[in-house]
């Protein structure tokens, strides 16, 4: 490993730390290096916040050494002004000496002009350092703006015989019918706290009256949507009356009730669904059910991940699960269950 791919891996072992907390924008990472020791570091670490450069900057305390300094980013310093001003003019003012970037910003706000900025101002740019590597961080950022669309992961759970649940019209089939072992709860839950929304359709409410949290694992909630045209999900159900924020999608009345939003649309079509999304900003959703809602975005071909758990029993009959035609690109045994891991690019 070079030294350059070494503070590089360093800055994006950085930007993990943003997470869901950056929202619609990029999880970065920024380190400062000066005959070879690390004098500064930063991290964007919420939405509306200060950038990793300037988290970065800030964390010098003697800032004449900028100038024979090296600042190695994860993406492109922006050049817009936006909620921040722009970072390229940071770096330039800091006389830095060079610029280290992993990849070129997708944001067509940006996409080259900062690059630009710092080397008409005589510094040195170096980029796609880790690019792989960077651009798997910001997955969803660069989906989000290059597809104008949110990230769409899927996951469900199916017996060994491929059922998602029994027979909903039998009496005794009422209740959550729990297809994996309870550890696996840990693993689901973790997946949760890193998108940004959780998306289910109206029946899964009915059914299962989830609550669609995070609640065995210790991280943010996501932000929790269901599709329900015709509003017909329990009023009382968790998701309705916990006080956290649910947006409902509908083709019946658009309205504000406390951390209720209820949008109407004519058209309730995954492509109409997500360009709602994509208008709100939202950048990754987690689809989890029920069988139809995941079959819908299937045959629209609007995924670009699936993770189906498989757990140690049969139902013999019941709903049928979802099918995909990709491949799997890994299994992880976990206990009784595995999981099945896909990519749809």
């Amino acid at each position: 490993m070079s030294s350059d791919e070494k503070y590089m891996l360093r800055a994006l072992q950085l930007a993990k730390l943003g997470g869901v907390a950056t929202e619609s924008n990029p999880m970065v990472g920024a380190v400062i290096v000066l005959n070879d020791t690390i004098i500064g570091e930063g991290y964007h670490q919420k939405y509306g916040e200060a950038h990793a450069e300037v988290n970065a900057v800030n964390s010098v305390e003697d800032k004449s050494l900028l100038k024979e300094a090296t600042i190695y980013v994860t993406l492109e310093p922006c050049s817009h002004f936006g909620k921040t001003p722009p970072c390229a003019d940071l770096l330039i003012r800091s006389e830095f000496k060079r610029v280290v970037i992993a990849q070129i910003d997708p944001f067509s706000e940006v996409s080259g002009r900062g690059i630009e900025k710092l080397k008409n101002a005589g510094i040195q740019v170096d980029c796609g350092i880790l690019e792989k590597e960077a651009r798997e961080l910001n997955k969803r950022f660069i989906t989000f703006h290059t597809k104008k669309r949110p990230y769409i992961t899927l996951k469900w759970a199916q017996t060994k015989d491929g059922f998602i649940d029994r027979d909903r019209f039998s009496e005794n089939q009422a209740g959550i019918n729990w297809i994996s072992q309870p550890e696996t709860q840990v693993v689901t839950h973790r997946i949760r706290s890193t998108e940004q929304a959780i998306l289910v359709g109206w029946r899964t409410i009915q059914n299962d009256n989830p609550s669609l949290t995070t609640r065995a694992f210790k991280g943010p909630d996501p932000l929790r949507i269901i599709i329900d045209p015709q509003l017909q999900a329990p009023k009382e159900a968790s998701v309705f009356t916990d006080g956290r924020k649910t947006l409902v999608i509908n083709s019946l009345e658009d309205k504000e009730v406390n951390n209720l939003r209820f949008i109407r649309l004519n058209d309730l079509t995954p492509e109409s669904i997500l360009n709602t999304l994509f208008q709100l900003g939202i950048n990754s959703v987690l689809i989890e059910g029920g069988a139809n809602t995941l079959t819908r975005f299937i045959k629209s071909d609007l995924w670009d991940e699936a993770l189906i758990i498989t757990g140690n029993q049969e139902f013999k009959e019941g709903l049928k699960a979802p099918a995909l035609s990709k491949i799997p690109v890994k299994s992880i045994p976990f206990g009784k269950d595995s999981l099945l891991y896909f990519r749809n690019f």
